[in-house]
């Protein structure tokens, strides 16, 4: 069981000062988002989250290297579900790293990475702000806040980012968007406009629906032209977008900027190879063969010791289930382009079932987007159970560890505590190390 630090204050009284300008969405569907609690970490197990964040993250860039360089069209499209409108840009070899956060499970089968949201990922604001005056009002100075860097994490991003854009010639204001109505992606958006801001560039904030495309020649929000673009904006929506007024293929022409090398965007195309679910069994499946690949390429892919972090960080994945279904093993079945728990489901238990109270009132439409997807099969692992007191009482869930890898650096934690498939309804519970145990 996760040891759980309770504020001595209640919701409002911690949430309704600074925390919630810098988080106005810490109620969200209704109910407490966030609560007065801090989720605590021994300083070994933030160690060891520091050296195997770091370690899947540069797996992950090299297997992205692999696959740009060396696997076919087909492979994007059929193992990883890659839009074909998609494959040309995704295949651009940009500058590595990025904003992306990691899923952690922490329990009997040690430290496992169960994926990673490489393209739009959000909760950022929680543990860079949020975190740091949570812990600062427990009034303990044996806590810590782990994601204090963070800030300085986001800022060397976009400093590498654009760097890389201007020896390409993309120059000029960074232009940052999301939906403009949607709370949570305005405030996640604006909060790294503001890091990049302080790094030293001109900034502007468009709202998605704002933005004017003329296909080959510009990107133009008020009549401003857009060279360099953070989107917090899925690819795998922004591929089959179009105008119903004008009838323009508004995915197909960004995506024909950035191929022409007239935009740049943040997170690059590229990171949608790694967004995919197919990746990670991409990754075990190279990972099985790894004495097969100079075969095909000439050298062995993985390393000795990146070989020893597979096997400790991640989980066998696979494109079917036969695997585990042969030996009697729980597994998941995910869905490649599943969000917020939508499209997962947990088989062998007994049961199938989607404990995530995620999509519970969506309609049939959404539903059937996520389920109707490509899936992949991972091993399924126990989560650890923690318990929270929240408005509605006290909350017996399970703990995921998100874990913001940013630059290709450990940057910060955002632990969720929910049902066993981690859905929007997860409650986020500040991380903070504990110096005195361990």
């Amino acid at each position: 069981m996760r040891h759980i630090h309770s504020l001595p204050y209640g919701h409002e009284e911690v949430f309704a000062g600074e925390a919630g300008q810098h988080v106005p969405y810490h109620r969200m569907y209704g109910k407490q988002y966030c609560v007065p609690s801090l989720t605590l970490y021994t300083p070994q197990e933030m160690k060891e989250l520091q050296h195997a964040a770091a370690q899947v993250d540069g797996i992950y860039s090299k297997v992205m290297r692999f696959i740009q360089q060396y696997m076919p069209d087909s492979f994007l499209e059929q193992q990883l579900g890659i839009h074909p409108g998609l494959i040309a840009t995704a295949r651009m070899e940009t500058v590595t790293g990025g904003i992306t956060r990691q899923d952690w499970i922490i329990g009997e089968a040690g430290f496992k990475c169960i994926e990673n949201n490489t393209d739009t990922p959000t909760g950022i604001p929680e543990a860079a702000v949020l975190e740091r005056i949570m812990v600062g009002m427990a009034e303990r100075n044996d806590f810590r806040a782990p994601s204090a860097d963070m800030d300085a994490c986001i800022r060397e991003c976009f400093r590498g980012w654009l760097e890389s854009y201007a020896e390409q010639g993309l120059r000029g204001p960074v232009t940052f968007t999301s939906f403009g109505e949607h709370v949570e992606d305005r405030t996640n958006t604006e909060y790294l406009m503001r890091r990049c801001q302080e790094a030293g560039y001109e900034v502007r904030y468009a709202p998605l629906e704002e933005l004017e495309i003329v296909p080959g020649e510009a990107l133009y929000h008020d009549g401003h032209e857009i060279q360099l673009l953070y989107r917090l904006y899925p690819l795998e929506y922004l591929v089959d977008d179009r105008d119903e007024t004008t009838g323009v293929d508004i995915g197909a022409a960004l995506l024909g900027l950035v191929q022409d090398g007239r935009l740049g965007l943040m997170n690059p195309v590229q990171h949608v190879l790694m967004q995919s679910k197919g990746f990670m069994a991409a990754i075990w499946s190279l990972y099985e063969r790894n004495e097969q690949t100079p075969e095909y390429c000439g050298f062995r892919l993985f390393t000795d010791e990146e070989l020893e972090s597979i096997s400790r960080y991640l989980l066998p994945t696979y494109f079917e289930a036969g695997p585990f279904e042969l030996e009697s093993t729980p597994y998941v079945e995910k869905s490649y382009w599943g969000r917020e728990g939508r499209g997962t489901l947990l088989l062998g238990e007994g049961t199938e079932s989607n404990p995530a109270g995620a999509g519970q009132d969506e309609d049939e439409e959404i539903a059937a987007y996520y389920n109707n997807q490509p899936k992949i099969y991972q091993q399924l692992v126990p989560m650890e159970q923690a318990s929270i007191v929240t408005e509605d009482g006290e909350y017996s869930g399970y703990l995921l560890t998100g874990v913001f890898v940013i630059g290709g650096r450990f940057a910060g934690v955002l632990p969720r505590i929910g049902e066993k498939v981690t859905g929007d309804m997860a409650y986020y519970c500040a991380a903070a190390v504990n110096e005195r145990i361990g």
